[in-house]
């Protein structure tokens, strides 16, 4: 305690400029502040300020030293944020962005959520858009792939795997490809990214002499439940997350094909900006959908499929 009393009177008289003013602040005198310092001066064996009858200024070692301290108390005061936060009740609105794709996961789960915390509105943006969290307001976001922003928190959810998928009508009219090669000839339904305006590019693992794959396309769209729609109409082969095509595969309105030739799975992530003060409500919620959408879904991926 001596020590922390010592650094709290050498950052607030640095900061200051005085003795009397850090006293001011502290609740002290201008002496007992001056004493600590001293203190604070003689255990580390180190002059932290020039002192004169008119001025006082940090020396060159002060200076550092007092960078290294602010840091030092400014997390000493939001680890007793972050404590007093722990005991407020989770409240309020929620604002979460999501996939529209990724209702097939979170809507199962959060009545359960939303009976735990009756005082948290959800707020749920259900949109392919890759929104700014922090210049948007936004508390939480389910994200697939890559998450190279800094200034955010991330926690990975579920794996999933995206499955090539043709509805019986059309194999039968086309035939059903055995392998990547058997492709060349076949008619594509593509998905096309909402922000990047690019292809989405089929996870086929290929042989260097297969790279080219021969297909017709002939549909794009930006929006999974239609490239789903169209698949199950027959009007070609489609590409589509596992869970998406869970419950025609169990109807048989859909197959899969070429599993084997399918790479590795993807994965959603949670996003939230870095606040050193997480709020209860983003808390709760980051604790309960990681819990639920990892373990609840990973079993799905190796169990029993229900529509």
């Amino acid at each position: 305690m001596d020590s922390l009393t010592g650094l709290m009177a050498f950052v607030r008289t640095a900061d200051l400029g005085s003795f009397v003013a850090a006293g001011r602040v502290l609740g002290l005198s201008a002496s007992a502040v001056g004493k600590a310092v001293t203190k604070l001066e003689q255990q580390l064996e180190i002059r932290l300020f020039q002192r004169s009858t008119r001025s006082l200024r940090l020396t060159e070692e002060g200076r550092a030293f007092h960078e290294r301290c602010r840091r030092i108390l400014d997390d000493l005061d939001d680890a007793r944020a972050m404590l007093s936060r722990t005991m407020e009740a989770p409240r309020g609105r929620l604002r979460v962005s999501t996939p529209i794709v990724s209702y097939h996961l979170l809507l199962p789960v959060l009545p359960e959520f939303m009976a735990l915390y009756p005082d948290i509105e959800v707020d749920l943006d259900f949109s392919d858009r890759i929104v700014d969290l922090i210049d948007e307001g936004v508390d939480v976001a389910i994200r697939s792939g890559n998450l190279p922003d800094s200034r955010l928190m991330t926690r990975r959810l579920r794996p999933f795997q995206m499955r090539l998928c043709a509805a019986p009508s059309y194999l039968s009219r086309h035939g059903t490809p055995a392998c990547p090669r058997d492709l060349d000839g076949h008619s594509g339904i593509r998905f096309r990214y909402p922000n990047s305006g690019k292809i989405q590019a089929w996870p086929l693992t290929l042989a260097a002499e297969e790279a080219e794959l021969h297909m017709r396309t002939v549909m794009t769209c930006n929006n999974m439940e239609a490239l789903r729609g169209a698949t199950v109409a027959g009007l070609g082969i489609g590409c589509m997350p596992d869970f998406l095509a869970r419950g025609p595969l169990a109807r048989g309105e859909l197959c899969t094909l070429l599993d084997e030739w399918t790479g590795q799975p993807g994965h959603f992530s949670l996003i939230w900006p870095s606040n050193r003060n997480l709020s209860p409500k983003v808390r709760v919620f980051v604790d309960f959908i990681g819990e639920r959408l990892f373990a609840t879904q990973c079993e799905r991926l190796t169990g029993a499929e229900s529509p």
